[in-house]
């Protein structure tokens, strides 16, 4: 059985975020349990698994995402890493849709070679910094929103990109602020620079100090800058070592999340599933 790790939001290889992509030939998943130790055993920040579904209904193949801790309920780049193995292993071309624990998932190639994520968009809720929030991130928030129940996650508006990537948080600490993790973000320093919003992804509470670019992030990124610049369409840098840019397209309850990816290793899962 093929395993293979891709590189997700970016171009090059050894940048992104990297996620395992494992595609079942059977028409179901093994126990959950078996998936988490293949999870383990990858210890990305996601491994992706899917099995093609019968033709003819409203999703095409079945896709499920584990961190070396947890199963999680949306995951971006590991979906698109997933959608990138399909298309360019010809086992899914063109439009694939997925079914998941956030419902019906549409991916589409796009001619640059990048693909392109619709994805549900996060509802934002203004709510009071949790007690802690400052000394656990390392810096005071602008505002701080809950991103619903879906993304799971506080997204905290810091003053300016220095502060965001500066940041050194207590991750321990930074367990109790939120349900998955804390989303830091703030404008662009340079707009001319390619990219018009700046953030860190945190989520130790699901095994992840810091994810190197979290797409299901940018479906609460997108709403809350795209209300800020007045404009639809948005390109966001994640700030992390590897770093990777995520083309954002506001459509009301639907986020557009756009990137590229790159295949770099190509392997097989002797134990089987």
């Amino acid at each position: 059985m093929k395993i293979r790790i891709v590189d997700a939001f970016t171009d090059r290889p050894f940048a992104g975020n990297p996620a395992g992509v494992v595609l079942l030939d059977s028409g179901s998943f093994p126990d959950a349990a078996r998936l988490q130790q293949v999870a383990a055993e990858v210890n990305l920040a996601e491994t992706a698994f899917a099995h093609p579904l019968p033709p003819g209904g409203e999703a095409d193949w079945a896709l499920r995402w584990f961190t070396p801790a947890t199963e999680v309920d949306l995951c971006g780049h590991a979906t698109l890493a997933t959608a990138h193995v399909l298309n360019t292993t010809g086992a899914g071309r063109g439009t694939v849709r997925f079914a998941s624990r956030s419902g019906v998932l549409r991916t589409s190639a796009n001619e640059d070679g990048t693909l392109t994520l619709d994805f549900p968009t996060a509802p934002l809720t203004p709510v009071p910094a949790p007690d802690g929030l400052a000394d656990a991130l390392g810096a005071s928030p602008l505002s701080v929103h809950d991103t619903g129940p879906r993304v799971g996650d506080l997204l905290v508006e810091l003053p300016d990109e220095a502060t965001v990537r500066a940041l050194r948080p207590d991750f321990r600490a930074l367990v109790a602020c939120s349900r998955r993790g804390v989303i830091a973000t703030a404008t662009a320093e340079d707009p001319s620079a390619g990219y018009d919003f700046v953030s860190r992804g945190f989520f130790p509470a699901v095994g992840i100090d810091e994810d190197p670019v979290t797409g299901s992030a940018h479906t609460a990124l997108a709403p809350f800058w795209s209300a800020r610049f007045g404009r639809d369409v948005l390109t966001g840098l994640q700030a992390s070592a590897r770093s990777g840019l995520v083309r954002t397209a506001l459509r009301g309850d639907r986020t557009l999340l756009t990137g590229g990816a790159v295949t770099v290793i190509d392997g097989e899962l002797l134990t089987g599933l």
